[in-house]
């Protein structure tokens, strides 16, 4: 059986109430989630304590906690997996910005969303935090950041994970890059270089 259809079956299998196929399931797509944590453990610090191996399997416990999911497909499980992801390193980010008051905070480049961003480093909580305003007033442009940024999906994938046209999500891309730009300079702006706030 070819990977496309075993992650079709195990899908199936999971809205029908197997949980046992999860495993299967990450085994098939083990490699694309390695990917992702790869790619979401490149805007971390060089001696971040998390591998992409561990990243994976954090992610893999919160999708397990996850039995009334629905995975529509494999993009949307590879979302939901990207957004797990996100969560394992932002709850390890705060808990260390918390322990070192804004010394030990994560850098990432902007430039590094798609090229979207000028280039120049930004703190990953402030990124998080502007998400999280993005999410309150508009949830799909929050989404689409955080499946294309965190995710690597790219623009059909999203549509496909959101129902939406590809149309769609290109513009509300541009639009979440260019609010998201002006907020997160907001936020580094409002703070003092010992990483206090006014």
């Amino acid at each position: 059986m070819n990977p496309t259809d075993a992650v079709t079956r195990f899908l199936d299998e999971w809205r029908q109430g197997d949980a046992t196929v999860l495993p299967k399931l990450l085994a098939v797509l083990y490699d694309e989630m390695h990917r992702i944590a790869e790619r979401q453990l490149r805007h971390e610090r060089s001696d971040h304590t998390l591998q992409p191996t561990a990243l994976v399997h954090e992610a893999y416990l919160r999708l397990v906690d996850q039995r009334s999911q629905n995975f529509e497909n494999r993009a949307h499980f590879l979302a939901v997996a990207s957004t797990a992801m996100r969560r394992v390193l932002m709850q390890h980010a705060r808990g260390r910005d918390a322990q070192k008051r804004g010394g030990g905070r994560v850098q990432v480049t902007l430039g590094d969303v798609a090229g979207a961003f000028e280039e120049r480093a930004t703190d990953l909580v402030a990124l998080d935090d502007a998400l999280e305003r993005l999410e309150q007033f508009d949830p799909v442009k929050s989404r689409i950041v955080e499946l294309r940024f965190f995710g690597g999906l790219t623009i059909e994938e999203i549509a496909d994970v959101l129902g939406i046209a590809t149309r769609t999500v290109e513009r509300d891309w541009r639009a979440a890059r260019a609010w998201l730009k002006v907020e997160v300079g907001k936020r580094l702006d409002d703070e003092r270089p010992d990483g206090t706030q006014d």
